[in-house]
């Protein structure tokens, strides 16, 4: 299997230094390489390493849900205050003119100085802190969602581009393999040992190669293009990637292992704290039914000067709660409730059905790239070495060493497709079950 694998997405025969680049993994492998704008203004082969590095510090959806963290830590301080309502202070100063038999009226200034604090008498503070702790950690934990979804994108692009990068590679190998065969037909032709049709055909194949190399260029360069796009790169400078593929016949987890990781995905820690958080807010308004409580304290000098009066209140206020009870609080708040559970449970069998489904996918095409390998490929390899000696040797026609040629570069581009699936698939099952290489 592992010599096989060494061929498999070799060029032909005759070309080994393709040969040698052509193997690659399923997963990409990232050798570390400086991040940063050093590493790609130099126009160095970007890593996969260095790609999530890029992904991380530069993508605006991130950085965005990153920016949300101020309004919900300043929701959390708020709430995390002595009392939720601040006191009220008032002052009044007052100047009194009061009739007087005496021929000039009489002026007194009074004042007066009072404050009032309303309070929250059914626990209104305890719901509203633990619902902001609570909406808090759900959106770190959506952070780190949506850090994981961005690097399995980065990580899909990525291998997009490789995959692509290495077809180049086989289809310049063809290309220059019919170019060289083209040189022997026309010799051949020149000495009359075939026929014009031979010579046609050997420039018909030669066009066909160079059209299809020239399509392959097209989609490597979109490919580049939206990996640049995904990490904000200059518009200017499209990547050039550094990995490989492999499809390992071993796998580092098991679907068990995977189930058990999905169970406690961020997504559904989000999830869950937004329940509780939304199960919170329903008690806060619940709560709120019961009126809150404004306490007053007040003094003040009243009166003529000769006779001033000093007077201190202790006031008491609260609203009957007859005509508004707050249903229309308290039924929003239910509703968000029974869809933040609704939401949770969905997610939660979505996900497990997801994983599954991969799972099975992943496992099929490591059977399929492997039956290729060694029941298609390996005698594919042999025709295609057999007949290009045997045309050199006048032995059998070109066509017939263009049919053996056709057969090979089709079979390797079936594994190459069957690998790259591989290593998207692979990328999809980890993200869904949000595994991570430390568990």
């Amino acid at each position: 299997m592992k010599k096989t694998l060494l061929l498999l997405l070799g060029l032909l025969t005759a070309l080994p230094a393709h040969a040698q680049n052509s193997r690659y993994p399923a997963n990409p492998v990232a050798t570390p390489a400086p991040v940063g704008a050093t590493a790609t203004t130099a126009n160095l082969p970007l890593t996969l390493e260095a790609a999530w590095q890029l992904a991380d510090q530069s993508n605006p959806v991130l950085n965005s849900a990153r920016a949300n963290l101020a309004t919900v830590e300043g929701q959390l301080a708020d709430a995390q205050g002595l009392l939720w309502n601040n006191p009220q202070i008032a002052a009044e100063r007052v100047r009194r003119t009061v009739p007087d038999p005496a021929p000039a009226e009489r002026t007194q200034r009074e004042w007066s100085v009072g404050l009032t604090q309303t309070l929250e008498i059914a626990g209104q503070q305890g719901y509203r802190r633990t619902a902001a702790e609570q909406e808090l950690a759900a959106l770190r934990e959506t952070i780190e969602e949506a850090r994981r979804q961005l690097r399995a994108e980065v990580e899909q692009k990525f291998v997009r581009v490789v995959s692509l990068q290495l077809r180049a590679e086989m289809e310049t190998g063809l290309v220059d393999l019919i170019k060289n065969n083209s040189a022997v037909t026309r010799k051949r032709f020149d000495a009359g040992e075939d026929t014009k049709l031979d010579a046609n055909l050997a420039e018909v194949e030669l066009g066909r190669a160079s059209n299809q190399l020239e399509i392959v260029a097209e989609l490597l360069i979109q490919a580049r293009a939206d990996l640049a796009t995904l990490l904000q790169l200059p518009a200017e400078k499209l990547p050039v990637v550094k990995g490989a593929l492999v499809a390992n016949s071993e796998l580092p987890y098991t679907v068990d292992q995977l189930l058990a990781a999905a169970a406690s995905r961020a997504q559904l820690r989000a999830l869950d704290y937004r329940e509780q958080a939304a199960r919170n807010r329903l008690g806060l308004e619940r709560a709120a039914v019961y009126p809150d409580v404004t306490v007053g304290l007040s003094s003040a000098r009243e009166g003529p000067g000769d006779a001033r009066e000093k007077l201190v209140g202790l006031s008491v206020s609260i609203p009957l709660p007859f005509f508004r009870r707050n249903a229309a609080g308290i039924g929003k708040a239910s509703a968000e409730l029974t869809q933040a559970e609704i939401e949770k449970q969905a997610a939660a069998r979505d996900i497990r059905a997801r994983v599954l489904a991969q799972w099975q996918k992943l496992d099929s095409l490591r059977q399929r790239v492997r039956r290729m390998d060694q029941s298609v490929l390996q005698r594919l390899e042999e025709n295609q070495r057999l007949s290009t000696a045997a045309y050199r040797a006048g032995e059998i026609s070109l066509v017939q060493m263009l049919l053996a040629t056709r057969q090979v570069l089709d079979t390797r581009r079936e594994v190459l497709e069957a690998m790259t699936d591989f290593a998207l698939t692979r990328s999809e099952l980890e993200q869904s079950a949000g595994w991570t290489a430390t568990q």
